[in-house]
């Protein structure tokens, strides 16, 4: 059965990585709800044509097509100061794009890893800044996308940059980790200091996107192509259904503060949407506490007081 999204009407939603797959698709869908959102893209020439797309299906939506590189720290600063100047609120925040397991160690702009700079620290960043607008709405929710492979993965305190070594999925499945705690220790200083905003995590099983070919080759002579490590007999489903579970985080009443939702089907890789268990690998005394303080001092960005 298709999730259906409540009536967004009104509301404003910034959705990073909407210009293909999953962030493509929940714009989609909330456009359709009556949201109004914004596309964080990389590539604004991308984002354009994605745009062009959605308004085939939904040609009354306003979409507005906005650049932002997670993996360049300046450019997330820019991104959440152009936003401000207009003063508007900010119901949602989407933390949806990512880099999966590139073959060799790469940085991003700032000298981070790339995959725990784009797809942890650059969101961090984008969240504490916007976090002053998120707060000027009645019921903000900050939806951040996480995966099964956060169960395999490990914060190393003493490399987080995967210096000493560095492993494809070993990186992924720690910057996805922590994503997932950034989620819970937001959710937490929410509760303690008496916002009404929600953090919900969610991952999308196995969904085909261009996220399992696009990591794997960058810096490769020759394209290979390698969906989850070579092997390509497990379940998968598309982007309408792995979708699913990261609108239900966004927008379902039902969903809870630190809620982490998936799919239901075989080995949580396929079906419709459910609440997901939290990895032992997350659940570290002060582990969130903690990655929140060196991620505050990696970014130079800190929650608004109060």
């Amino acid at each position: 059965m298709t999730y259906t999204i409540s009536d967004q009407t009104g509301r404003l939603a910034v959705i990073t990585g909407a210009n293909s797959g999953l962030g493509k698709e929940a714009a989609r869908r909330l456009a359709l709800a009556g949201a109004e959102v914004v596309m964080a893209v990389r590539s604004p020439e991308r984002g354009a044509a994605a745009r062009a797309e959605i308004l085939k299906d939904a040609p009354n939506a306003v979409l507005e097509v906005r650049q932002l590189d997670l993996a360049d720290l300046s450019s997330v600063r820019a991104f959440a100061h152009d936003l401000a100047v207009g003063g508007r609120a900010i119901d949602l925040l989407v933390n949806n794009a990512g880099v999966m397991a590139p073959p060799k160690r790469m940085t991003t702009v700032d000298g981070f890893e790339l995959q725990f700079g784009s797809n942890f620290l650059g969101p961090f960043a984008l969240t504490n800044l916007l976090l002053p607008q998120l707060l000027g709405s009645r019921a903000p929710r900050v939806a951040t996308m996480s995966s099964g492979v956060a169960a395999i993965g490990h914060i190393q305190f003493d490399d987080l940059q995967s210096v000493r070594r560095y492993s494809p999925y070993g990186a992924y499945g720690q910057s996805k980790l922590a994503d997932m705690l950034m989620a819970l220790r937001l959710g937490a200083v929410a509760d303690e200091r008496g916002w009404p905003l929600t953090s919900t995590i969610a991952h999308p099983g196995y969904t085909r996107t261009n996220l399992q070919t696009v990591g794997p080759n960058l810096g490769r002579a020759r394209p290979k192509w390698r969906p989850l490590g070579g092997r390509t007999i497990a379940p998968s489903q598309g982007v309408e259904m792995g979708v699913e579970p990261l609108l239900f985080a966004a927008t379902s009443p039902a969903a809870k503060q630190g809620g982490y939702y998936g799919p239901r089907g075989a080995f949580g890789l396929v079906g419709e949407t459910a609440p997901a268990k939290l990895p032992r690998s997350s659940r570290g005394v002060d582990l969130a506490s903690s990655l929140w303080s060196v991620a505050e001092k990696l970014t130079g960005t800190t929650l608004p007081p109060g």
